[in-house]
């Protein structure tokens, strides 16, 4: 699937369209991802600060989709843990970007080439427009060649 198509279904799922969470670029090679959190009546908390589910929602399948990509379909990709640290109340729209750099990709597929399984982590900052730090969302990736493509 194109990434353009990707994006505009990424848009109309369900947890991402009720909570406000726009994919506004994903690019043609899958390398970077951008990602905003409108800050709405319905998806504040108690305090009118942008809620924290929703701000690790609209981090979360990022570094995963654009590993798989950009790895190929001879690998297994997989969230293996995430955390958030909350930094600051997010009190407008927010947003979050992903690169995955061609030097990552190699240095995965380096480590994966004899099957072993490897776990990386992935760091995003979720910020207001102004640049203004919300929360640091932390994802692991697991990453591990499939046997039909190792080399005895």
């Amino acid at each position: 699937m194109r990434p353009t198509t990707f994006r505009r279904l990424l848009n109309l799922w369900p947890p991402f369209l009720f909570n406000s969470i726009r994919v506004l670029e994903l690019n043609e090679d899958w390398s970077r991802a951008r990602v905003v959190l409108r800050l709405r009546p319905w998806n504040r908390n108690y305090v009118r600060s942008q809620f924290g589910g929703n701000l690790f929602a609209m981090t979360d399948p990022f570094w995963m989709l654009l590993a798989m990509h950009r790895l190929g379909s001879d690998y297994y990709v997989w969230d293996k843990a995430g955390t958030i640290d909350f930094v600051s109340p997010g009190r407008e729209d927010v947003y979050a970007s992903f690169h995955l750099t061609d030097a990552l990709v190699a240095e995965l597929r380096t480590a994966a080439a004899a099957g072993d399984k490897v776990l990386r982590w992935f760091e995003t900052e979720v910020t207001t427009a102004s640049g203004e730090v919300v929360a640091l969302v932390r994802k692991q990736l697991y990453v591990r060649l499939k046997p039909r493509a190792r080399t005895p």
